[in-house]
This record gives C-alpha cells, structure tokens and sequence, in this order.
C-alpha cells in the first residue's frame, strides 16, 4: 500500500485514495498479498455493507483493491495472480446532465466569472480544476488547441477547442497576464462550487447537479449528436473504455433503421405492395406477375 501511495502521489485524488487504504488496513493490514484470496474480500464487503455503507461506496473500495492487485503482478511481479473482484450489483447509476435550454438558462442565471467556466466546460468536457488551472501559455487559439497540465490522471494531455471554447476564452484576454480564468482578476483558489454555484442553480430551477455533471453533459450531447465512444474516450481523456460506455446509451444513430420498421406510414406502404402484388398476379398470372414486379 506505501508503493502504491507513493506511485499515486500526484493524483488529484490521492486523499480519497488514503483515507480508502486507512478503511482497508483492519482488513488487509497484517496479510501477505497471496494471503488474500476471494474470501478475505468477500469479509471486506460484508464488513462494510454491514456498516451500512451503500454498494457505490464498496465497489470503490473493492476497485481500488483490485487497482493495487493489478499494478502488484503488472507492474512489480510481485504476484502472479490474484482473486477475481467482482463489483456489487445494485448500484444506482447516476444520470444527470443538462438538455441545451437548462445549459443557457444556467448560464444566464450565473454570475460573468462562474458564465465563463461553465461555458467553457460544456465545450470541452473538462473538469473544474482543470479550467480553473489552465494558463495562457498552455493556449494556442490559432492552431484551436490547449494543453492540460492539471489532470485527475496526473497525465497531460491536449484538448481540442471548438468555436464555443475558443469564444469563451477570448473574453477573457486581457483579465489576467498567466491565468485564463479568474474571479475579480485574481485566480481561483477555492471551490468553484461556492455560494455563488449554489444560488445560481437555485435561481436557474435546477435540483440534484453538481459542477462535474456539466463533464457529463458534454459527454451526454458529443453521443446525442453520433460522436463514437473511441473518439470520446480520446476528447476526455479516459485512459479505458468503462467510463465512457456509460454514454453509449445516449447514441441511437445506429438503431434509427430498426426504428422505421414499425412505421405507421411505412406499414402501409407496405400493405399496398402486398395488396397490389396478389391482385396483380390474380389477373395477370404468377410468372407474369414475377417479371413485371422484378
């Protein structure tokens, strides 16, 4: 657990990953890892079900067991196999995101600072921090391009800007010399999710949404309008395909010719050919009726 924490040091996320490991230890502290096979883990999810905790809260638990197993055989060799690690059934998936006329009544209701991030967020997916740490350096408005150095991955990687992105940051040129982004010309240095966030969503009519769920909006639209999930995986930076086939609900291109074929118009049309091919061939004769179908 050490090696793991010090190789995951630079992870936004590396508190939630401490205090997961903290919960782990009364259960796995004192073992070796091929000490623990699949029913250690099965007494990790009894232990924390019965705490109450809700299976979301486990499979986080489990998903980080099995993260750490996976870079002990993968990465040091130290193992050679380990349990398999089901995640629990039950959990509650969450689907928040916004149609376009919530985005813009969101956007009108925030305050010009809060506008900014949150236009720029629905246009290129990225998260709260990443916009509040973007720098002007890191932006090529030319090439329509930016570079993130402030990823929940702890790898940068390049974002493409569309013409809402590249819109939202012109208006903030000149506000500050390094930053793109600021409040009253200063950069932010605390949640973006304030009061102001909160009075915004209040005013706006929206319940049950948070500042992340606006990632999940972009994600939501980008499958509405046929963005494949291979080309999104590469716009938001995932490095696996299991977060972004949580979108794949939201395409329907590919289905839309199984959907005509229940067609009231289309069945009729139907009908008639039918209609039309048995009197025909009646009057006509089989054969006939064949050839002068074909």
């Amino acid at each position: 657990m050490v090696w793991y924490l010090e190789l995951k040091r630079t992870l936004r996320s590396f508190s939630d990953v401490q205090r997961i490991f903290r919960l782990l230890d009364p259960y796995l502290g004192k073992m070796m890892l091929n000490q623990i096979n699949g029913d250690v883990i099965w007494s990790v999810v009894q232990g924390e079900l019965k705490k109450g905790n809700k299976p979301a809260t486990v499979n986080r638990y489990l998903a980080t067991i099995r993260s750490l197993f996976r870079m002990a055989r993968d990465e040091w060799q130290w193992i050679d196999t380990f349990p398999k690690i089901r995640l629990l059934t039950g959990e509650v998936e969450r689907d928040r995101w916004l149609t376009r006329t919530e985005a813009e009544t969101l956007i009108r209701c925030c305050a010009p600072h809060l506008a900014a991030l949150v236009r720029f967020a629905l246009a290129t997916g990225c998260r709260a921090s990443e916009i509040t740490g973007l720098e002007w350096n890191r932006v090529d408005l030319d090439r329509k391009t930016a570079w993130l150095n402030q990823t929940k991955s702890g790898t940068p990687r390049g974002v493409p800007l569309n013409e809402d992105a590249i819109e939202a940051l012109r208006k903030q040129i000149v506000k500050h010399l390094r930053y793109c982004f600021t409040f009253r010309g200063e950069p932010w240095r605390w949640q973006v999710t304030n009061s102001g966030w909160h009075t915004a969503l209040a005013t706006a009519g929206l319940r049950d949404f948070r500042f992340h769920d606006l990632r999940h909006t972009w994600a939501s639209w980008h499958r509405q309008a046929g963005t494949s999930c291979d080309e999104l995986k590469e716009l938001g930076g995932w490095k696996s395909r299991e977060m972004v086939d949580i979108y794949a609900k939201y395409a329907t291109e590919h289905l839309a010719v199984a959907a005509t074929r229940i067609e009231r118009v289309r069945a009729e049309t139907v009908g008639n050919i039918v209609t039309f091919s048995s009197r025909f061939a009646k009057e006509k004769g089989p054969g006939l009726a064949a050839k002068s179908l074909i």
